[in-house]
């Protein structure tokens, strides 16, 4: 089990081609790996191209449903269809199927639990969906809850570039703080966790 602070940075909402590819470019230079979690709808042969660069850049694709609905409100066969269009999406694009899931607006249940084989996530985020809330505020509110082992929650939605500039500022903070940043993937394996089911992880280290 590694004894370093680590954590995750993820993005919900993608892909595209704007706001996802200037995330790329903002990971790209600071020497550092994320994860996704991506809507299947949002899937196109252009944004597969912006799929297929994070991935070389060793990021991660996983699955935060295929119409980003109230996925607590759906039957089991409406939710099993959510993942499943969105998982063979992101192995088509990227050869990798997903192993984590986001519900959208955090809302799950245990029929959820019971239907979607894969490791639920949540984590630490900043309401940075809102325009007003400013990239210095979306900061200072990661910074204040960010732990060994946390997962962060933002968004790279279109035209969400006031998180592209909040990441350009919570990375070196973070460093600076003795943090390396990981993939989704990799915070478990490097700390040794093995998740577990029916549980929804904002930090591997607590369920």
């Amino acid at each position: 089990m590694s004894t370093e602070k680590l954590a995750a940075l993820t993005f919900d909402d993608g892909p595209n081609t704007t706001t996802t590819a200037d995330m790329l470019d903002m990971l790209k230079k600071h020497g550092v790996s994320a994860s996704f979690f991506v809507c299947g709808n949002n899937i196109t042969p252009e944004t597969e191209k912006v799929m297929r660069r994070a991935a070389e850049m060793g990021c991660e694709i996983q699955n935060h449903s295929r119409t980003h609905s109230v996925m607590s409100e759906m039957t089991a066969e409406e939710i099993a269809e959510e993942i499943r269009f969105t998982s063979d999406k992101i192995e088509a694009a990227v050869g990798k199927r997903p192993k984590f899931f986001r519900p959208p607006y955090i809302a799950y249940n245990q029929l959820m639990f019971d239907t979607i084989d894969l490791t639920f996530i949540c984590g630490y985020g900043a309401e940075d969906w809102l325009d007003e809330v400013s990239p210095e505020e979306r900061c200072r509110r990661i910074m204040e809850q960010v732990c060994d082992g946390a997962v962060i929650l933002l968004h790279d939605m279109e035209g969400n570039f006031r998180t592209v500039e909040a990441v350009d500022m919570i990375i070196p903070k973070m460093k600076a703080e003795g943090y390396r940043f990981v993939t989704i993937s990799q915070l478990f394996a490097e700390k040794g966790i093995t998740p577990k089911r029916g549980t929804i992880y904002s930090n591997a280290l607590k369920d």
